[in-house]
């Protein structure tokens, strides 16, 4: 096991500015060439503290921004169309990606891996899908499918 100092935030590992134990392999083979970590040596360290402190900064300001936004996205209504059979079931379904499409044909532009899917909508009615905007802040958009 080595130590190394994690520069983002991993999902299974930890938050950014950690020092974490790992196996070699996955620190030599991911971590350290993806960007993702440093080895855990003084320098890097201090270049570590270095950039928490910048990362603080630009944080609360991506959470002022994020939270704009989220009151924007909160009172947001669509109407998406969609074919359907019997039961109200749709013959497709309405992916993470049309609703991302749906929000930026109304100005929003919203990365679909931020959209909290867990599975695609496949009935007619309202559903309610939440957007994570950042690791504090999260909206939910409104969604009513309507048979076309």
């Amino acid at each position: 096991m080595i130590e190394v100092i994690l520069r983002e935030d991993v999902k299974t590992l930890g938050k950014a500015g950690t020092m974490v134990r790992v196996r070699p392999g996955y620190a030599r083979n991911f971590l350290l060439p993806q960007g993702l970590a440093y080895e855990a040596t003084e320098g890097n360290k201090k270049r570590i503290a270095g950039e928490a402190r910048a990362r603080g900064v630009r944080l609360d300001a991506d959470r002022a921004e994020a939270s704009k936004l989220a009151s924007v996205l909160s009172a947001v209504h669509m109407e998406l169309k969609g074919k359907a059979g019997e039961g109200d079931r749709l013959f497709g379904s309405i992916t993470s990606q049309d609703v991302a499409d749906a929000l930026a044909a109304r100005g929003h532009i919203v990365d679909k891996r931020k959209l909290d899917l867990e599975h695609p909508i496949k009935t007619l009615g309202e559903h309610t899908v939440h957007v994570r905007l950042h690791p504090d802040v999260e909206a939910s958009v409104r969604i009513t499918v309507v048979p076309e």
